[in-house]
């Protein structure tokens, strides 16, 4: 299962507006610390607002901040809104589906289950749960933010 780079930004969004809670966050600094493109972060941010899962304040001194707890913000909610359709394969929509093995075929069954798996875990966890180690987390972003050095890129 892959998550699309969206969905990424959506998280990364959140769990900041998470450990910097009640306050406001600014685009900026989600692009400051994530070293992400601002129109994306832009468009995440909105979505998040159309949906309820944070506030937005126009203007100076404008930003956004969670609309509820962290602990009620589901991560596997938040998944299914900026993935849409979890389709794997063309035969988990009856609607586009033209192999002929559907309803008999093993591996659609074994893919369902997995997709069930993995949102069953992303259900069972809040956007507390990812902010848990909010020491650790602030440390790291600290130098980030005062644009000391450049954020940490992992390798694939």
């Amino acid at each position: 299962m892959k998550l699309t780079s969206y969905t990424n930004f959506a998280m990364r969004s959140l769990q900041l507006a998470a450990l910097k809670s009640p306050n406001l966050i600014r685009v900026d600094d989600v692009v400051r610390v994530h070293g992400l493109a601002r129109p994306h972060i832009v468009k995440v941010v909105h979505e998040l607002g159309q949906a309820g899962y944070i506030v937005t304040q126009r203007g100076r001194g404008g930003g956004f901040r969670l609309a509820k707890p962290a602990e009620e913000i589901i991560v596997g909610d938040v998944v299914r809104l900026t993935e849409g359709s979890l389709d794997l394969v063309e035969c988990f929509n009856p609607e586009n589906n033209t192999c002929p093995l559907i309803g008999i075929c093993k591996l659609s069954r074994a893919l369902q289950d997995a997709t069930r798996a993995f949102m069953a875990v992303l259900d069972d966890l809040t956007l507390a749960d990812i902010a848990s180690n909010r020491n650790d987390l602030l440390a790291r972003i600290a130098p980030l933010e005062e644009g000391i050095v450049a954020p940490v890129r992992s390798v694939k």
